[in-house]
């Protein structure tokens, strides 16, 4: 795939530079704001290397699959930058001109600019760098218990005991990773991030009481992290604006680390404890009293939100729980979703009469079985329509057998086979996805689809 060439595709039709309001990226999606909708949706999603197309509010998501969706993205910023100063000065005074329908457009966009989903895009924007990550250690940590319960004496080797740091290290380095990004997102310093994250993961507040009661290192995880470094970027934004120019180099990072360090330790970190607290309660209870039940709800809505790309909100969910136990409980019965896909789609690869559909599945299958479901969502099951319905079973009957037996995982942003690695119970995962793919499969069969024309694909 030549990234730089689909990128151009993708600008030449939703471009020019001053059409652009925002641009970036999650793990298998481009995502753009735009001024003036000119494109035609349909084209976007002919292009050689676009899986789909979907919109969610004032934010077109192009579907690129992972890896493509960072490389494509940093091409177009490329291009956009390009554009940006190669603007003349009649392109220019034509933008003025036009001022005052951007306005209105401008004043449509800040109206869909929910809080709710200015939140998800900055979710999105604190995790997807950290997730690459999660998904190495995971898997090291994964393929070292396997071996651990096969040969529990390679322990004591040195060479297992260096694989065991590096499995722990994302998780080691989670608050200061978070509190970096947290604070490019908001508009702070990141370095100024990292550090207020150190502080309130110190080790050495475990050794000072404050009024009769000793501080608790990391209380209220990546919930404190976020909430001091929003209050510390916000504090340094409005100190830049008060402090003359001479001072502002030393003065202002040091009132930041001063009356953050304060607000973090005695406001944030209660806060984010019970934030943090709640979370894992809610999720382990919920999952533990509900059972298969709740595996059931969960594994059988997961892709509609998938298709809507709210699924981001879930993220630091998965992260906090796998910062405060060691596993996320969600993210297996979440992951069934993409073995519905699977088996619908199998289901469809077996009736249709449709050459080119059935090439279509044969290409996506077995990135499907990896756990990357776009392909097969975009290319196959929602189009057809009542085979996404089938899919949505698969993953509700997956997902109540992971609720049913607990299954954790050590790693996030992966499914399908390769998440089984990292899961604490490999052979009831396995078995959850073979019945999500089972049942995707008799569910699609069942309802069935109306089949293509030969010319139509």
């Amino acid at each position: 795939m030549d990234y730089k060439e689909l990128a151009r595709e993708i600008y030449a039709l939703t471009g020019p530079a001053s059409n652009i309001v925002q641009a970036y990226h999650c793990m298998t999606r481009l995502r753009l704001v735009v001024k003036e909708e000119h494109f035609i949706k349909e084209d976007i999603g002919r292009l050689r290397g676009v899986m789909g197309i979907n919109k969610s509010g004032d934010e077109w998501q192009i579907i690129l699959g992972p890896g493509k969706a960072q490389e494509v993205t940093r091409e177009f910023l490329e291009l956009l930058k390009e554009d940006n100063q190669s603007a003349s000065v009649g392109e220019l005074a034509r933008n003025a001109a036009v001022g005052d329908g951007q306005a209105l457009h401008e004043a449509i966009r800040r109206k869909n600019a929910t809080p709710a989903r200015e939140a998800l895009k900055k979710i999105a924007q604190i995790f997807v760098p950290i997730i690459p990550a999660f998904i190495a250690c995971g898997l090291i940590t994964g393929l070292l218990n396997i071996a651990l319960k096969l040969n529990p004496e390679l322990s004591a080797l040195p060479v297992i005991q260096i694989f065991a740091i590096a499995g722990n290290a994302a998780f080691y380095g989670l608050n200061i990773f978070v509190g970096v990004n947290a604070a490019k997102v908001f508009g702070g310093s990141p370095m100024l991030g990292g550090v207020m994250a150190a502080i309130i993961t110190h080790p050495g507040l475990a050794h000072i009481v404050f009024s009769g009661q000793p501080l608790v290192p990391g209380r209220g995880g990546i919930i404190a992290v976020i909430l001091v470094v929003l209050f510390a970027s916000l504090l340094e934004k409005k100190l830049h604006r008060v402090i003359p120019d001479m001072f502002d180099l030393f003065l202002t990072p040091l009132l930041v680390v001063l009356i953050a360090t304060f607000v973090a330790l005695f406001i944030c970190q209660p806060i984010g404890g019970w934030l943090s607290e709640a979370i894992g309660y809610a999720a382990t209870e919920s999952i533990g009293r509900g059972g298969a039940v709740t595996g059931f709800i969960l594994g059988g809505t997961f892709l509609p939100m998938v298709m809507l790309g709210i699924h981001q909100g879930l993220t630091p969910i998965h992260a906090e729980l796998l910062a405060r136990y060691g596993v996320t409980i969600l993210l297996p019965i979440l992951a069934m979703a993409g073995g519905g896909q699977v088996g619908a789609a199998a289901a469809v690869y077996v009736k249709t009469k449709n050459r080119q559909l059935r090439k279509t599945i044969a290409s996506a299958l077995p990135v499907g079985l990896m756990g990357i479901g776009e392909p097969l969502i975009y290319g196959v099951t929602l189009p057809l329509g009542k085979p996404f319905i089938g899919a949505c079973i698969g993953g509700a009957c997956g997902g109540a057998v992971q609720a049913a037996f607990m299954v954790g995982a050590a790693a996030m942003g992966i499914s399908g086979l390769p998440l089984a690695a990292s899961t604490d119970n490999i052979p009831v995962y396995l078995s959850g996805l073979f019945v999500s793919y089972l049942a995707g499969f008799i569910a699609t069969w069942i309802i069935g689809f109306d089949d293509p024309a030969e010319e139509v694909c």
